[in-house]
């Protein structure tokens, strides 16, 4: 399936990166299954407006992987009927303490923040691939704040265990670039007044998820092995794979 961002993107009112993250190619020549697993960026935007949109897609439960301080400060998705929300704070440094030098690769040090996050949220990122790996959840949408680095990392550990290339799973995390231009935009109209959000914040190069995934294979041995060292089970990575592959 092509991987553009016209055919994944689901559009609503203040929601700019929701998508489905099926129909990539993965193990055996079998297709991730599509309207099983969304991805997104923050869905306390969400009104009313948006409720039939949201509900026609039969969500069960939403992962939410923002910071504890932002959840507080702009809320949680809308308490609707039959949705499940479940907070997930995988543990990792601020990046202002260690901020992205102008003139340094942008992919280079995301992939270091990426790398950073894998190394001391192991217990979130594997309670998150676990309850995507339970079918009695699904449909599943994964969000953080920009949907594109916590989020991206989920998703790309989920892809990767499906049997999908990198390079798609780049392709996939580098849509998010539509979607920054789309929340900039909204931001503008809305909040003229409000500071420039820093490049890293909003851009997704997809060298630096191929960075992360291969750094992370070279520490773990594979995507799996780092799964096993962070808490997710043979069983659970077995259960994924026969609910979301066709």
């Amino acid at each position: 399936m092509d991987a553009t961002e016209v055919t994944r993107h689901i559009p609503f009112s203040a929601t700019f990166n929701f998508r489905d993250v099926g129909g990539y190619a993965g193990h055996d020549g079998r297709t991730v299954r599509q309207g099983r697993l969304y991805r997104s960026d923050s869905l306390h935007r969400l009104d009313e407006t948006d409720r039939a949109a949201f509900t026609a897609l039969g969500v069960r439960t939403v992962i939410d992987l923002r910071r504890p301080y932002e959840v507080e400060r702009d809320g949680r998705v809308p308490d609707w009927d039959g949705l499940t929300w479940r907070h997930i704070h995988p543990e990792h440094a601020e990046w202002g303490e260690r901020p992205h030098e102008p003139g340094t690769s942008l992919a280079r040090y995301l992939a270091d923040r990426y790398a950073d996050l894998a190394q001391t949220g192991t217990a979130g990122l594997a309670e998150a691939v676990g309850l995507i790996a339970d079918a009695t959840n699904a449909p599943v949408v994964v969000h953080c704040v920009a949907g594109k680095d916590r989020t991206g990392i989920v998703c790309a550990l989920t892809l990767a265990v499906l049997g999908v290339a990198d390079d798609e799973i780049a392709e996939d995390y580098g849509l998010t670039n539509a979607a920054s231009q789309r929340f900039s935009a909204w931001l503008a109209a809305t909040a003229p007044d409000a500071a420039e959000v820093p490049a890293p914040f909003l851009a997704s190069p997809p060298e630096a998820m191929r960075l992360f995934l291969t750094e992370l294979r070279a520490g773990h041995g594979s995507v799996e092995g780092y799964l096993r060292h962070a808490g997710v089970t043979d069983a659970q990575l077995t259960a994924l794979r026969e609910h979301l592959l066709d």
